[in-house]
């Protein structure tokens, strides 16, 4: 009988390069390993020969590659993935990467960063993949029935505190200021490289109980933001990564508002965008549901808007107009006193999604009349939305066969684009141009044709 012949291991050059760099010996690093591993509950009792045999390339099972990835990170100060010490047996790198909600505090973190590292990394499985539909609804089912983690302090690792949240806070603001004016094709990089660099080394910090909680959500909003970014440079495969792992941070912090703001304004548009209006009403509920109790009028008027617009998508009228009234009424019910995340969603974005909502049921008049009340709300530093705020009156315009004053309001709103960076944008465009069609005989439609035509940023 022939023997059995012998798979040669590679060794692990990864790990090596960080035990190194961490200045453990094996020993030491067996001993850190034992007591990560004991307070997961795990009876670890490896020494420094279970690390020789890592170091030729010997993978441990279960939750131990996990463990041992903690255990480095602590000592080196930031968070360090399994990818990393070379034991990610080809797993992380598959197309999961930042589309799970993390049973765990630690899970979560390892999550979040590795997916900032692989857009970093321009990992190709990130932008290049579509939107599933249940990579949306599956989070926010794990996000209603989990309760908030019951700890979130970290020992080890540089010290963190509140300065170092405000300073998240002040990054976001700033980069949410220049989004808005400029679109996020000159942000976005920004945001993901402070992300990888600056905020992957806070959550590998060491913090109490209270910078932990802040932290969580600072960087959660921080998370958020480069979702809609990404969908706002037409990666949505990478938009739904952002944002469930923008959830899971959320329910770190222990902020079941932002959790449902998560759902609506993010996931919910995101649906919407790739025509899944089914999926937009049930984001929508999720988020009232979970947040029940804990958010301001002015976040329930958004929640509500967004479950309108599902159901204007799906062309159910009634339900439209009862989800859109208890939104204006919500509205009304706003006295100010909101967390800086729903701030900005005041008349005139309520009156931007009542006119999309319009414009979905075909209903030219009141679509033309939100509009017109957008636009006369939105300040001039919100140019993206100004510019599809005219874009969406264009298109009323052109319902009611008022083309001259829609290829004018189209003119408009491309001037505003030749300073943007949206592919967003691009796409309101875009339908305006395919509304124009029928006209495409008329002068002042085959004008517009080619002052559109001139480049735009994308």
């Amino acid at each position: 009988m022939a023997a059995r012949p012998l798979v040669a291991r590679r060794p692990n050059e990864r790990l090596a390069a960080l035990i190194q760099e961490a200045g453990c010996s094996n020993a030491g690093l067996a001993r850190r390993v034992n007591l990560c591993g004991a307070e997961h509950g795990l009876d670890l009792r490896y020494d420094k020969t279970s690390v020789a045999r890592w170091l030729r390339g010997q993978q441990p099972r279960g939750r131990a590659p996990a463990v041992i990835a903690e255990a480095l990170g602590r000592k080196l100060g930031r968070t360090v993935t399994i990818d990393e010490i070379g034991m990610a047996d080809g797993k992380n790198l598959a197309s999961g990467v930042g589309l799970q909600f993390a049973p765990t505090v630690p899970g979560a973190i390892e999550q979040v960063c590795e997916l900032w590292r692989s857009d970093v990394g321009r990992r190709d499985f990130l932008s290049g993949s579509s939107v599933a539909s249940s990579a949306l609804v599956e989070p926010s089912r794990d996000w209603l029935i989990t309760g908030t983690d019951p700890q979130v302090a970290r020992a080890g690792g540089a010290r963190v505190g509140m300065t170092d949240v405000e300073a998240v806070r002040d990054m976001t603001k700033a980069l949410t200021e220049l989004d808005h004016r400029y679109g996020s094709g000159h942000v976005r990089p920004v945001i993901v490289h402070y992300l990888n660099s600056v905020v992957s080394g806070l959550l590998g910090g060491s913090y109490k109980e209270a910078v932990g909680r802040a932290l969580f959500a600072a960087v959660s909003r921080l998370t958020e933001l480069a979702g809609y970014m990404a969908v706002d440079t037409g990666q949505p495969g990478l938009a739904q990564r952002y944002y469930i792992q923008a959830l899971r941070l959320a329910q770190a912090a222990g902020d079941r508002g932002f959790g449902g703001y998560v759902l609506a304004a993010g996931m919910s548009h995101l649906a919407a965008s790739l025509g899944n209006p089914r999926e937009i009403a049930q984001l929508a509920r999720a988020a009232q549901e979970g947040a029940r109790g804990h958010v301001t009028p002015r976040a329930e008027a958004m929640f509500l808007a967004a479950e309108a617009r599902g159901h204007a998508l799906m062309g159910d009228g009634t339900a439209f107009t009862a989800a859109a009234a208890r939104a204006v009424s919500a509205m009304e019910r706003a006295d100010g006193d909101d967390p800086a995340w729903i701030g900005h969603f005041d008349e005139a974005y309520l009156a931007d999604e009542l006119a999309h909502c319009h414009r979905d049921l075909g209903e030219a008049g009141p679509a033309r009349r939100r509009a017109e009340e957008a636009l006369a709300g939105h300040p001039e530093g919100r140019v993206r939305r100004r510019a599809i705020g005219l874009l969406l009156l264009a298109a009323a315009q052109t319902q009611q066969r008022e083309i001259e004053q829609a290829c004018d309001t189209g003119t408009r709103a491309v001037e505003l684009l030749g300073g943007l960076r949206s592919n967003r944008g691009l796409e309101y465009l875009e339908d305006f141009q395919q509304r124009l069609k029928p006209f495409a005989a008329e002068p002042v439609v085959r004008d517009f044709g080619e002052r559109a035509a001139e480049p735009v940023p994308a």
